[in-house]
């Protein structure tokens, strides 16, 4: 593994480097391919969101009635198609991201679209250590959430595209591999419920593998 960069959340498609492309395998997300990664959401309102207790910081724990008291903070995630680069802000936590591309991003341009869209490619993930986090869609339509196990060894290949017709939401339990919501239409918004401290841990695939991975984005299944 290369040295771990910290990832700039809006690169510029110029200046990321031309890499060969690792696709990930899609299924459709039921509650049986999810299991270990999250749950299916049929209501949002009541879904509970999983929160991970304050880590100790030597022999003495934190006391049981402690540590996982910030709650959650919620608000909306949008994603839309700029061309070929897909922008997304997440109004819950004040984020402001590329999620990623269509075509290699040198080739990438933000006015039009140059290519059909048919894959997102990701330059990046993360993980919440301190709690779970939820999207529901606001907007018909299917979506695509590339997800991979906890460990902070993760590889490309440890990545699934998980697939969904968009009439249900997606619940990620803590330590699973993510990024945002892929839509397949030209842009979708998701209510984003998530732990409020927001710790992230990232992995910047073009840094510590030379490579992009692909999230095939398909109509149907």
């Amino acid at each position: 593994m290369n040295k771990i960069d910290v990832p700039n959340l809006r690169p510029e498609g110029a200046t990321m480097p031309r890499l060969p492309v690792r696709e990930l395998k899609l299924v459709e997300g039921t509650a049986a391919s999810l299991e270990g990664y999250g749950e299916i959401v049929d209501d949002p309102s009541s879904h509970r969101i999983e929160i991970v207790r304050w880590p100790a910081p030597g022999r003495r724990p934190v006391d049981s009635n402690s540590g996982d008291e910030g709650g959650t903070t919620e608000g909306i995630f949008a994603c839309t198609w700029h061309g070929d680069v897909l922008r997304a802000r997440n109004h819950a936590v004040g984020g402001d991201y590329v999620l990623g591309w269509s075509r290699l991003p040198p080739d990438a341009a933000e006015d039009r679209a140059t290519t059909p869209r048919r894959q997102a490619l990701l330059w990046r993930a993360n993980y919440h250590p301190d709690g779970g986090q939820m999207f529901h869609p606001m907007d018909k339509g299917p979506f695509v959430v590339p997800l991979a196990p906890p460990g902070d060894d993760v590889k490309p290949e440890d990545f699934t595209a998980f697939w969904f017709d968009g009439g249900k939401g997606l619940y990620i339990h803590p330590n699973i591999w993510h990024d945002g919501v892929y839509p397949v239409g030209d842009s979708g918004r998701f209510l984003d419920r998530q732990g409020k401290v927001h710790a992230r841990v990232s992995v910047n695939f073009p840094a510590e593998f030379g490579c992009y991975i692909a999230a095939p984005l398909a109509t149907a299944l």
